[in-house]
């Protein structure tokens, strides 16, 4: 593999910056997306919310949670001030907790340290907990049309197929080759909507599956597409097989309500409510079962009818009453199913 001065000069060889940036401009702004509910005005404390919530999580599936959030915390202020269950709880549903609490980490962080105001220099963005590379571009870009590059999945697929690289889009060594032409491309004005063309270009054109190429602005300079390839773009280091882990859950079911625990700190769902889990299997049958995957590997659960072990941080719920807290979606879900008459039954 070449050095990244050869592929950012190479790459310039291909278009100039200058070029590159006009065409992805005046695309996005004929063709882009423009009417997204955080693109209404340039708010740092809404491009945060908005770019956090996006974090592995598709753009329909964002819209109703971000218009919930800022009915809900409109500001630093508020959000800094709320309780980790209210966080927590409107959360639910979109997956990877700790983004909600790198969202609230950052909000108190802002509010002690910069008086409620979200900061504009990337060295002082970057000492925001829950905020890394990506996100301080985003902020930079969005929120103040500040010339700062950006890099996500859809960047790395659209520059991969137009230059035809060799990098690995799913390791992390390789990310720095990405960065570079980034900042090597990034203009140094209207750069809030060049970001947002790239991104719209990856999304909505350069797609991982079916690229729409003829409506490509870049389609005349684009090597995969000059070399017939582009489905070969971008390269993947090969996945290993995902393993799959067994989790045995108490359901606990009085008149009073479902036994919940609220998890650790550092566990899986951290600090959300749930089912007691236990260590080992129990012996006899099952009660249910639910599976869920993560990033990492695969859930197996098996849910057993039996009192919970007496622990700390465990509160009874109606049953009727468990979206009043946050948590994991597949043991709501569960809860959500459970055939109300079985567990009549199972109380007589």
């Amino acid at each position: 593999m070449q050095s990244i001065d050869y592929y950012v000069r190479t790459a310039k060889q291909t278009i100039a910056p200058a070029n590159f940036s006009r065409t992805v401009i005046d695309w996005q702004q004929t063709h882009g997306r423009n009417d997204l509910p955080w693109q209404r005005e340039a708010n740092p404390y809404h491009v945060l919310v908005s770019e956090l919530m996006l974090q592995q999580t598709q753009v329909k599936t964002v819209i109703p949670y971000f218009s919930r959030w800022l009915a809900r915390f409109p500001d630093v202020e508020t959000l800094a001030a709320a309780s980790e269950d209210d966080v927590m709880q409107l959360w639910q549903g979109l997956g990877y907790y700790r983004r909600a609490r790198n969202l609230q980490a950052a909000a108190r962080t802002v509010v002690n340290n910069h008086n409620g105001e979200i900061p504009t220099t990337a060295t002082e963005l970057r000492e925001i907990p829950g905020i890394g590379p990506y996100t301080v571009g985003a902020i930079r870009a969005f929120a103040y049309d500040a010339p700062a590059a950006i890099v996500d999945g859809n960047v790395k697929r659209l520059f991969a197929r137009l230059f035809a690289l060799p990098f690995l889009v799913n390791k992390s060594s390789h990310d720095r080759y990405f960065w570079a032409l980034a900042e090597e491309y990034t203009p140094t004005q209207e750069n809030r909507r060049f970001a947002q063309g790239l991104l719209d270009l990856g999304a909505t054109i350069c797609k991982p599956k079916q690229p729409l190429c003829a409506a490509c602005p870049l389609q005349s300079v684009c090597h995969s597409l000059a070399l017939d390839l582009v489905d070969d773009y971008p390269k993947r280091e090969t996945k290993k097989a995902t393993p799959t882990r067994a989790g045995h859950f108490v359901l606990d079911v009085t008149e009073a309500g479902v036994l919940l625990q609220k998890r650790d700190d550092s566990s899986v769902w951290p600090n959300l409510w749930c089912l007691p889990e236990l260590a080992a299997m129990p012996s006899g049958d099952a009660f249910g079962h639910f599976k869920h995957t993560f990033s990492h590997y695969k859930l197996e659960a098996s849910i057993w009818w039996q009192p919970a072990p007496d622990q700390l941080r465990q509160q009874r719920v109606a049953l009727d009453a468990i979206d009043q807290l946050g948590l994991p979606a597949p043991i709501r879900n569960y809860l959500q199913k459970l055939d109300r008459r079985e567990v009549c039954q199972k109380l007589e």
